[in-house]
């Protein structure tokens, strides 16, 4: 986790990175709750652009990967998630995502991922998606409502 300050845009109110696994560029919104802390924090320790955002509290350097992962088991802990680890705060913000109406090329977007690994690991568990396509199917509304308005030559009528 080498995320840099020049990759916090505040102004705009999004992050710029590339990502590790797939060297992808990711541009994501900054939450108001966040970017309150960005900039606190931002006005607190007036960083260069290439400091680390993510620094250890207790000494000031730069957060490492085995750091960052114990913080995230004891952030998981203290909310009462099982087997709470880095990935498990993504799956359920994927999850998250696609129940509030994201479709899988948003989320995709978003994590820096295909739209195949959404939709293979992600969409299985969004019952919402599958209540909008039982409504799709149960409302009546398709291809047989087009044929109906459709003249007999193929084109609508006027």
């Amino acid at each position: 986790m080498n995320i840099a300050w020049a990759e916090i845009h505040l102004d705009r109110k999004e992050i710029e990175r590339v990502t590790q696994k797939r060297k992808k560029k990711v541009i994501l919104p900054i939450t108001t709750e966040l970017l309150f802390a960005l900039e606190a924090e931002f006005q607190r320790r007036k960083p260069e652009p290439i400091h680390p955002v993510l620094v250890n509290p207790e000494t000031g350097q730069k957060l490492t990967r085995p750091g960052l992962y114990r913080r995230m088991i004891a952030l998981g802990k203290r909310a009462g998630v099982q087997h709470s680890h880095s990935h498990r705060f993504r799956d359920t913000l994927a999850v998250d995502m696609l129940c509030r109406g994201a479709s899988p090329y948003d989320v995709a977007k978003m994590l820096g991922d295909t739209i195949d690994t959404i939709e293979k690991h992600y969409t299985p568990f969004v019952k919402e998606l599958r209540e909008r396509v039982r409504n799709i199917l149960e409302s009546g509304t398709g291809l047989e409502e087009r044929s109906a308005n459709a003249s007999p030559t193929g084109t609508r009528p006027n």
